[in-house]
């Protein structure tokens, strides 16, 4: 029997990848940008202005700045805790607080790489009209195809697959720093002027730039990419560093994008424009070439974001295992340190939900917001565990000792999640309870496996909550009052 055969079957896995700073930078670029920035001056035009739009960029800069710092304390303060989201909401409220951080965690990302197939495939669409929006039956075989593509590559091996990220990462900013200064280049101050106070819209100031969050969530998934691969950092001070430098770059760049847009046509026509609406502004300014380029450009950026994403989603579900938190065939991997168990949940529930997406009304929004709506709250519990860690005394944490800084901290960050998560309003609360409540059929599962109580008097209050919220989202979907 081979060393693979035998790794896969029982239940050992090898020594971790070992990865250095500039890998781990690369996983965050890597992570966060993607789909998101292609669609960026759409979503922001179909919410607000430049006002609104500066506005919304400080408070998203500031908030997930506060939770890119969160990551960085908590690595160093907490090196025993591998995973990051998940983890860290185990230790701060318990193993199925945690639980349900490590399934919304891993659910938002299988959502979220059905947005990069649906965007690929739209964008594809501009010249072949079968695609159309990404989501037509041919789009979806298209995409499935590549789905499992992907599968067997990132089964050969982590080094591999990190190695090709690293690659993609530089080659896909390339297109998107060329976009910003083209932009300028062509950069008309009456049309900014026209764009700066969103007179096209009548909400208030403050329900424009609301209207704008889910959207910028969504764009900075996967700031916590270094913390999630922390068992393969060669030195754990990294983790951090990797996240508050992959942060601060991909937040220039992604504020640039939006707000240099508004200088080369009319909000109420880049809100018009078909996705990725980057494309269209450029081929405002230059001409046709401008929509191939930035065509080609968006489908390096997803195609390297997807495998970011794929290797977080596989390695949260991995390490949630291993902590008996997962049924235990989830723990398993190959000779080369894949969770290949774990990699095929992932592909298989992406697949799953990229077919429901031919029969929503809008494929790529609904599969955008409800990922940002899934992840927030792991990013809750993680920022209220940075509470817990700088408020107090611990001798399990580094130094011992309670921190100002890290208090303040977290406080802010966990005031802008609650924040996020009404933004996000009713709608996709109620739809991730319906994929929260259905996902306890695991822990009760690695439950039985340790021979155990099932729930305890609290964990039970919180599963009450998530099938009433899962109930009442069934109901509102049945009866019209949400639609997907």
């Amino acid at each position: 029997m081979s060393q693979a055969a035998v790794s896969d079957t029982d239940g050992k896995s090898p020594p971790a990848a070992k990865l250095p700073l500039f890998t781990l930078t690369a996983m965050v670029v890597g992570s966060m940008v993607g789909a998101g920035v292609f669609s960026l001056p759409g979503r922001f035009a179909e919410e607000t202005g430049v006002a609104g739009a500066l506005i919304a960029w400080a408070i998203a800069g500031t908030g997930m700045l506060m939770l890119a710092f969160v990551f960085q304390s908590l690595a160093v303060r907490r090196p025993d805790l591998d995973a990051g989201v998940y983890a860290y909401a185990k230790a701060g409220f318990g193993e199925y607080p945690g639980f349900f951080a490590a399934f919304g965690y891993w659910a938002s990302t299988c959502v979220g790489n059905v947005t990069y197939w649906v965007l690929i495939m739209s964008t594809i669409g501009s010249v072949w009209p079968g695609l159309g929006d990404g989501d037509t039956a041919l789009a979806v075989g298209l995409s499935s195809i590549g789905l499992w593509a992907f599968f067997w590559m990132i089964r050969r091996g982590v080094r591999e697959a990190t190695a090709i990220n690293k690659v993609v990462t530089v080659a896909k900013l390339v297109p998107i720093v060329f976009f910003v200064v083209l932009a300028l280049v062509y950069f008309r101050p009456s049309v900014f002027a026209g764009n700066f106070g969103g007179a096209d819209y009548s909400g208030s100031l403050f329900s424009q730039v609301r209207g704008t969050m889910l959207a910028t969530v969504f764009v900075f998934l996967g700031v916590e990419g270094a913390s999630v691969y922390s068992r393969h950092a060669k030195r754990r001070s990294d983790v951090g560093r990797a996240t508050v430098l992959g942060f601060l770059s991909v937040f220039a760049v992604f504020a640039s994008v939006t707000i240099v847009s508004y200088g080369i046509m009319p909000m109420a026509e880049i809100a018009g424009l078909r996705q990725p609406s980057m494309a269209g502004v450029l081929e405002e300014a230059v001409g046709t070439w401008g929509r191939a380029f930035i065509s080609i450009g968006l489908i390096v950026s997803v195609l390297g974001a997807y495998l970011a994403w794929t290797l977080m989603a596989a390695e949260v579900l991995f390490v949630a295992a291993k902590d008996d938190d997962m049924p235990r065939f989830l723990r398993r991997a190959n000779a080369v340190d894949v969770p290949v168990p774990a990699l095929l949940m992932t592909s298989l529930l992406t697949q799953v939900v990229l077919i429901a997406t031919s029969f929503s009304d809008d494929a790529f929004n609904f599969a955008l917001n409800l990922t940002s709506a899934l992840s927030l709250i792991p990013y809750l519990l993680a920022a209220g565990f940075a509470v817990r860690v700088g408020a107090r005394a611990d001798p399990l944490t580094a130094g011992g000792r309670g921190s100002r800084r890290e208090l303040v901290v977290g406080v802010v960050a966990t005031l802008y999640t609650a924040f996020l998560l009404y933004a996000a309003g009713l709608k996709f609360v109620l739809v991730s309870f319906i994929l929260y409540a259905p996902a306890t059929a695991l822990f009760v599962m690695a439950r039985r496996e340790q021979g155990r109580r099932l729930f305890s008097p609290g964990e039970l209050v919180v599963l009450a909550v998530s099938v009433v919220g899962a109930v009442l989202g069934v109901v509102a979907l049945a009866a019209g009052w949400i639609s997907l």
